[in-house]
């Protein structure tokens, strides 16, 4: 990938956290505007798709995070594949340093939300809320700041946030998993083998094949309880990404075309979707309770202590080594900057209260929108001030 290219795929992640945002601040309007009960109405709309006697019934919201996000998870498993085979994530120099701070950037952020939510069951559901980075948010900011961010320091972020999402997949699959249907099991296992199938033993490219069998997957894991969203990482893994001589890899085709629709129309939806927060009547002790606290504590304290800590002791005990052109101030500052939860933190909050009648007391998506705005915040000023100490040419 040349210079350029990087530079573009930057200034596109760069659109979609402006996009992002705006679709959050127009939610946040109507759900606090007399169009209140029509934006609710319109998150409650049935929608029913239905093929003899099978048929799927949810309101849109549920469409929306059920169905849409199935494909941001296939692009992230898409992503994922690429990079762990052909990618940066390749080389086992380069994944050290993200991968341990990843796993700080997880585990500290969910032992503060933890702690000032022991005594509830319920709200300790939410525990892995504030785990989450919004990776599009993250380098919007990085090219807020300007060409002298190194363009390691992006890759570091990138891949941070690429096994941070591993891990919110794993959560998602062990901790947030309804009561198990054996028989959508059964059909989803059996798809699973012909996918298998189709990719090692018969050798198909045509990634039709794939998308059919991807859409029976899909709907045999949202009716056996497991999270829907998970069928479409499942299926990433079976697209083939060598193609047939002479011919383009099909998964980076897909990863290609589908890369602007999640970008500029699947996250939008979905932040359109779940941002809507009433304001009305907040009061300093809403945002105080236990739930928004431990969020916000978990994604401005834990994830910069957590991802910057872990780091820290790698470095000094030689696992793994400081990304050139990196220093201490710009770590520190990426490290903060993880603590922008926003999508991913909106999607396991989602789950994690789903459940509840009445979720809207536990203010989760409060919590989320502070934390992360903080964080954002800090991030900014830390590695604009940091990037002032390299010289000139270390940003090329």
């Amino acid at each position: 990938m040349t210079t350029n290219k990087v530079e573009q795929f930057f200034k596109m992640e760069a659109a979609n956290g402006i996009i992002l945002m705006l679709a959050a601040i127009l939610a946040l309007v109507l759900a606090n505007s007399p169009w209140s009960a029509w934006y609710d109405l319109l998150l409650d709309v049935p929608v029913v798709v239905a093929v003899g006697d099978l048929d799927i019934s949810k309101p849109l919201l549920l469409w929306i995070n059920d169905g849409l996000m199935a494909l941001f998870f296939f692009l992230v498993g898409l992503e994922l594949k690429r990079e762990f085979l052909e990618g940066d994530l390749s080389k086992p120099g380069q994944i050290t340093l993200p991968a341990i701070g990843a796993v700080g950037g997880m585990l500290i952020p969910a032992l503060c939300y933890a702690y000032m939510n022991w005594d509830d069951p319920a709200a300790l559901n939410g525990w892995a809320i504030p785990t989450a980075t919004d990776i599009a948010f993250a380098l919007g900011i990085l090219s807020i700041i300007g060409s002298r961010v190194p363009i390691q320091l992006k890759v570091f972020l990138t891949s941070l946030a690429i096994f941070d999402d591993l891990g919110a997949i794993i959560v998602i699959a062990v901790f947030y998993t309804e009561q198990l249907s054996f028989l959508s099991l059964a059909i989803a296992s059996s798809v699973l083998v012909a996918l298998a199938v189709a990719n090692f033993v018969l050798g198909i490219k045509r990634t039709s094949v794939y998308i059919i069998l991807g859409m029976v997957l899909w709907v045999s894991v949202l009716k056996s309880g497991v999270h829907a969203t998970l069928a479409g990482v499942i299926l990433a893994m079976f697209i083939p990404i060598k193609g047939k001589e002479g011919q383009p890899s099909p998964l980076r085709e897909l990863e290609h075309n589908l890369h602007s629709t999640v970008t500029f129309m699947v996250l939008p939806v979905f932040a359109f979707a779940n941002a809507g927060v009433p304001l009305a009547g907040l009061s300093l002790e809403d945002i105080t309770s236990p739930v928004p606290l431990g969020i916000i504590a978990g994604l401005v304290i834990g994830k910069q202590v957590g991802v910057f800590g872990f780091c820290w002791v790698a470095i000094k005990l030689g696992l793994a080594k400081m990304p050139k052109n990196v220093n201490w101030t710009l770590l520190y500052g990426v490290s903060l900057l993880s603590g922008i939860g926003f999508t991913m933190s909106l999607f396991i909050g989602s789950l994690a209260f789903e459940a509840i009648p009445d979720s809207s007391i536990y203010q989760d998506r409060l919590g989320i929108m502070v934390g992360s705005f903080i964080a954002g915040i800090i991030g900014y000023f830390v590695i604009k001030h940091g990037v002032k100490d390299l010289p000139e040419n270390k940003y090329d």
